[in-house]
């Protein structure tokens, strides 16, 4: 069974840092592209990252270029998304999702071109 499990959101101070973590299992975890989304109440979901788990590649939403940082532990089937400088608009519930067939470059962020999803994780930025 394929499964995602977010965790490591909560609550912070603008400025202040999280990290997510993204743990896979039930599936060839090396082989799948990753990407973190979010969605804040009453907005559709968007999305926030992508890694290519076999080669690096990586790609970012402008909204948090420079502040955010998409890693994998392949040894822990684990992908991490570092926020920095975190913002009260960075606010919603993170998710991240795998995709068997990688998308292409202009499909990085679309939620419909990943097949398996988590439950998400709440972040929270006070001003």
């Amino acid at each position: 069974e394929v499964q995602l499990v977010e965790s490591g959101g909560g609550l912070v101070q603008a400025g202040g840092s999280l990290r997510l973590s993204c743990a896979a299992s039930g599936f060839t975890f090396d082989s799948y592209a990753v990407g973190w989304f979010r969605q804040a109440p009453g907005k559709e979901r968007e999305g926030v990252s992508y890694i290519a788990i076999s080669d690096g590649i990586t790609y970012y939403a402008d909204s948090v270029k420079g502040r955010f940082t998409v890693s994998s532990d392949n040894a822990k089937n684990t992908v991490y998304l570092q926020m920095n400088g975190l913002k009260p608009e960075d606010t919603a519930v993170y998710y991240c999702a795998a995709a068997q067939k990688h998308p292409g470059t202009s499909d990085y962020l679309v939620p419909g071109r990943y097949d398996y999803w988590g439950q998400g994780t709440q972040v929270t930025v006070s001003s």
